[in-house]
């Protein structure tokens, strides 16, 4: 497309009134991009959107290819600039950096800045920047930070019309070569010094001149050992000599050729290739016509690799090598840089981890390791207020009372490096990168324990305990509602875990709004679910969370560990993690002097566990061929107990199974009667809420 019109949005060097100047470079960073042009940087209407603008950053300024719509208000901005109506240009830009160079005379220069549109604009009467800076932000070492800037230049825009050839079209040589990586200059350079080098086999002599240094070399050894004691005179002649020789070679071949072993193969790239291919006869001369390099530089543009692009047009169109034609060029990865690492330290192959921070940071902290929760249950009848009618009795209120008392256990990671390995290692800090690492398993280590335990068997030496970190998922009854869905049966979706989760949410007394940690299992079925004309219910999680009322669904890698759990509703501030003092996660460094180890081990001390009840829902998947069954509530008529009969459902007293329809009596002033119902073979329960009943008498 040819640009509308061109022009500087800003110029280097240029100082304002106020002693701000923009320094070079300062908006580097949006070289290429393309912003949107607008009128007056308006932002109340969209009309006020005119086209984009393609960013140059040049050596003197921030330029414009500036490009308008079609709208009825681009087009008569187009026709406003056409006829010189409006002629200047300002751009808004954030994340300014500016350094303070002469305190006393408020002299500033910008030094770095994001431009994120370029405005149209009525320049006003005094040429030149005027930046006008808001929400100042004072930072270390004399810079400081302007969140939000207007930077007007004050210079005309240059028109370009459609017929015409535009800025870009007139970009000079050296213009296109500054825009390329440095991996396109070399290749470039090379095909455009009319010799680049490529060796027939490694850069070494030709074989004819090492030959005969091969062959003179062993005759002068020869000769050296059998007169070495009569001779030495004529030997230090001959040294003489070839030193001679030596210099003159080098001369010949120039300052720039570096002088070496004329047996010692070079394998390094610290040679030119190129002055090479002008000084060693044996280099393979390789020539390229303009149109060919132009060829070559688009292929390599349109599919991000110089080598393949020069490898390709070797092969298809050949290249004169030496006089003659050649549709291949040996050992041509000589011309392009050594591959390098994109980071400073290995990558870690590792599960996601932002759930973790997420945990970790959600979690109550206590200064006391020792943790103990008393709960009263005020949920019957019997706890209920009561009227009172005079002259009768006033009853006492009944409610059970239970303790649960929570100790820590140490949890801890442990490392060895050999010091020989740390003093090799140079291009990082290895132990700084070993370190980050036992941090970051330990703090997984503890979030998953949290949620769901560490997944390691009872009798696993390593394992944390759940009575010192009491997993969420496998909590007791009275701190956690168990709500069981039939997700993998043919005619299940989805939104029978959505259904699951309204009705039950009456058994949550947690505090305030609750999240949903789950996996990415279940979040894609979310996000792929589809309405009878195959529209997507959930566009994203924001979507999800609202219909489950949650704050926000967090994906839990390791919850996979535990295949029939689906998810865990519960606000962490619940959680109640101790640790005294002392007992937060400390790094130890030790040194084994018989086996030259650096030791490093990092460890806490603490315990874990819910504090208040009812404050978590964990949804549990059951086998997809169970049928759903409600157990019902048992007769109770003055002392006697009766349990009913329903298929799927069985009864027990502890571990005495009861008969339906056979009534038991209760003892008065004995211990309440409890009852427990559990789902038979094939069949489950929707809840582990409704599925308990404690029957007491008094006389």
């Amino acid at each position: 497309m040819t640009p509308d019109f061109g022009g500087y949005a800003t110029k280097h060097d240029i100082q304002c009134s106020d002693g701000r100047t923009i320094l070079p470079d300062a908006f580097k960073n949006n070289d290429g991009e393309m912003v949107p042009l607008v009128w007056q940087h308006g932002h109340g209407e969209a009309e006020n959107v005119l086209g984009h603008v393609k960013l140059e950053n040049r050596s003197d300024g921030v330029y414009c290819h500036a490009y308008f719509n079609a709208t009825p208000a681009g087009q008569h901005a187009k026709e406003m600039v056409r006829h010189g109506d409006v002629k200047f240009l300002s751009i808004f830009a954030n994340k300014l950096v500016e350094n303070i160079r002469d305190r006393v005379s408020n002299i500033k220069d910008v030094v770095k800045g994001n431009i994120r549109e370029v405005s149209l604009v009525l320049a006003g009467a005094n040429p030149g920047a005027v930046i006008d800076t808001v929400n100042m932000a004072h930072g270390e070492d004399g810079e400081f930070w302007a969140d939000e800037a207007t930077i007007t230049t004050g210079l005309e825009i240059e028109l370009a019309h459609a017929d015409t050839a535009t800025k870009e079209d007139e970009e000079t040589v050296q213009e296109v070569v500054d825009s390329m990586t440095e991996k396109q200059k070399n290749v470039l350079y090379f095909m455009l010094g009319q010799a680049l080098t490529v060796e027939s086999d490694d850069v070494k002599h030709s074989d004819t001149d090492s030959d005969a240094d091969a062959d003179q070399d062993s005759d002068d050894e020869s000769d050296d050992s059998e007169d070495a004691d009569t001779d030495s005179d004529n030997d230090d002649d001959e040294s003489e000599e070839d030193e001679s020789e030596g210099a003159d070679d080098t001369d010949e071949a120039g300052d720039a050729v570096q002088h070496a072993n004329k047996n010692q193969e070079d394998n390094s790239m610290t040679h030119n290739v190129f002055d090479q291919a002008k000084r060693d006869r044996s280099v393979q001369q390789v020539h390229l016509a303009h149109d060919d390099i132009k060829t070559i530089v688009a292929h390599a543009q349109k599919h991000g690799s110089l080598k393949d692009a020069v490898e390709d047009y070797v092969v298809q169109h050949g290249v004169m090598v030496d006089g003659s034609l050649q549709h291949g060029i040996e050992n041509i990865e000589y011309l392009f840089p050594d591959s390098k690492t994109l980071e400073s330290s290995p990558a870690f192959i590792s599960r996601r981890m932002e759930w973790v921070e997420k945990v970790l940071g959600a979690v109550r902290k206590s200064p006391f390791s020792r943790i103990k929760t008393i709960t009263a249950d005020i949920t019957p009848d019997e706890a209920r207020a009561r009227g009172y009618i005079k002259g009768n009795m006033k009853n006492e209120e009944f409610f059970a009372l239970s303790k649960r008392e929570t100790t820590p256990q140490t949890v801890y990671k442990k490392q060895k490096l050999d010091r020989d390995d740390v003093i090799d290692i140079t291009d990082l800090d290895v132990v700084a990168w070993l370190k980050a690492e036992m941090k970051v398993m330990l703090d997984e280590e503890i979030a998953g324990a949290i949620l769901v335990g560490d997944g390691r068997s009872i009798g696993d030496e390593d394992k944390i305990k759940e009575t010192n970190i009491r997993p969420i998922a496998s909590d007791a009854e009275l701190y956690v509602t168990t709500v069981n869905v039939n997700l993998d049966d043919a005619e299940s979706s989805i939104e029978e875990l959505v259904d699951a989760a309204i009705e039950n949410r009456k058994y949550y007394k947690g505090s305030g709004q609750p999240t949903f940690y789950t996996t990415e299992g279940v979040i894609s079925k979310f996000l792929t679910v589809k309405d009878n004309f195959g529209r997507r219910i959930y566009s994203n999680l924001q979507e999800v969370a609202a219909v489950l009322r949650v704050s926000d669904v967090v994906p839990v890698e390791v919850m996979e560990r535990v295949p029939d759990l689906v998810g865990v509703m519960v606000n962490l501030s619940d959680y109640t993690l101790g640790a005294d003092k002392g007992g937060q996660a400390t790094m130890f460094d030790d040194f084994d002097i018989n086996y030259n180890k650096l030791l490093y081990l990092i460890e806490t001390r603490l315990s874990g566990a819910l504090t208040q009840p009812k404050s978590a829902l964990v949804f549990r998947k059951t086998a997809g061929a169970n049928v759903l069954v409600a157990p019902e509530e048992p007769a109770f008529e003055a002392n006697v107990v009766t349990v009913p009969t329903v298929a799927g459902v069985v009864y027990k007293n502890g571990s005495t199974t009861l008969t339906t329809g056979s009534p038991v009596t209760v003892t008065a002033g004995t211990s309440p009667y409890v009852v427990d119902a559990t789902p038979a073979s094939g069949y489950y329960f929707a809840n582990n809420a409704e599925d308990q009943w404690a029957f007491d008498y008094e006389a």
